[in-house]
């Protein structure tokens, strides 16, 4: 079953060395168990979700030179919850959801920052 997502929750991308948490921007106001719950728009690059450590594929590139991982994420998280309540004026981000990096990665939720509840 899908977790709503809040702030602080652990992120890891496929080509990262390292975990990150997110940060909640694209509302301020809903709260799930008094943190701020997240949507499928808190995917802005070093606002929403900062560096992953070293990134594999474009240290790879750099010919083994290590090279920060940072997220190039132009679309929003997917699919985002089916749910008819919203979250401001978007869809709450659900521990599924996954996001692309246009370097090649894919993002995904390792933990939510709360207990499962029953959103869809």
């Amino acid at each position: 079953m899908a977790t709503a997502v809040i702030q602080g929750a652990t992120l890891q991308c496929t080509c990262g060395n390292a975990p990150s948490k997110l940060i909640v921007s694209s509302q301020p106001t809903d709260l799930i168990g008094g943190a701020l719950a997240a949507t499928v728009m808190d995917n802005g690059p070093n606002l929403n979700i900062l560096p992953f450590g070293t990134c594999k594929t474009l240290t790879a590139a750099a010919s083994g030179t290590p090279t920060p991982c940072v997220p190039a994420t132009p679309a929003r998280w997917t699919p985002g919850s089916t749910s008819t309540m919203l979250i401001g004026n978007y869809p709450a981000l659900l521990s599924t959801d996954k996001l692309s990096c246009t370097v090649g990665g894919a993002i995904s939720i390792t933990d939510p920052g709360q207990q499962p509840t029953t959103d869809t």
